[in-house]
């Protein structure tokens, strides 16, 4: 699978690769190892599933090649950019302006609306005041997107799970980023409700042109992807 991956068959640009990623954890003076030379890579506008058994380093995996995680050993590039080369400003930009991120918590500040929270990753951005209007008009256009136009004024806790993960989805693609990763997006939500947050989160990715990868542990979800990846003990099964 690996082979595969790291030679796409179709014209679509390499967006992000990694090579040989390892990660170990020290707690106290045990050792233990995640991931053990983990190498994929991944294409613009594609689709691609992690899944594996609970505690296969699928989170672990992805919060590295989002460059939330600093991986023991190996190589992350998005763009042909090595992340973890890069100063640490410069991968907080690149991961704060070109990478979507859903988590299976909501991470919503409940003391914002959902308006606000949405608007939170273009706040970061320079000159980001004088430009409130425009992207006061984007959050609330994302938000009727994913079916909240009328929660906007709303604190999250007056939201459902499904709710809040949708504003999720909405605040994931506020700065529009070339990649999404979402991380058990479903994961504390009813079947019926998750199905309604995957609709929105394959029609927006699908319909922006963005690259989606998507941790999930329930087979369907995986199915629903061009590419599915399998975790086991810390490698990529062939």
């Amino acid at each position: 699978m690996n082979e595969t991956l790291s030679q796409p068959t179709d014209n679509r640009a390499v967006l992000l690769e990694a090579a040989g990623v390892e990660k170990v954890y020290s707690i106290e003076r045990v050792k233990i190892q995640v991931l053990k030379g983990v190498s994929l890579s991944v294409r613009a506008g594609e689709t691609v599933s992690i899944m594996g058994a609970s505690g296969a380093g699928k989170s672990t995996l992805l919060h590295i090649l989002g460059g939330l995680d600093c991986p023991t050993a190996g190589s992350v590039r998005f763009k042909g950019l090595d992340l973890y080369r890069l100063s640490n400003a410069r991968r907080t930009d690149i991961r704060a302006l070109r990478i979507g991120f859903v988590f299976q918590s909501y991470h919503l500040l409940p003391e914002l609306d959902i308006l606000e929270n949405v608007m939170l990753p273009a706040m970061s951005r320079f000159g980001a005041w004088a430009m409130m209007a425009k992207h006061r008009k984007r959050a609330c256009d994302l938000l009727a997107s994913v079916g909240l136009a009328e929660r906007a004024g709303h604190r999250p806790m007056e939201l459902s799970g499904g709710e809040q993960q949708r504003a999720a989805l909405a605040r994931a693609l506020m700065n529009d980023p070339e990649i999404v990763l979402a991380d058990e997006p479903t994961g504390n939500l009813d079947s019926k409700t998750g199905d309604q947050v995957l609709h929105y989160l394959f029609a927006l990715t699908r319909e922006r042109g963005h690259t989606l990868m998507l941790v999930t542990h329930n087979e369907a979800v995986g199915a629903m992807c061009e590419t599915r990846l399998v975790l086991q003990d810390g490698k990529l099964a062939s």
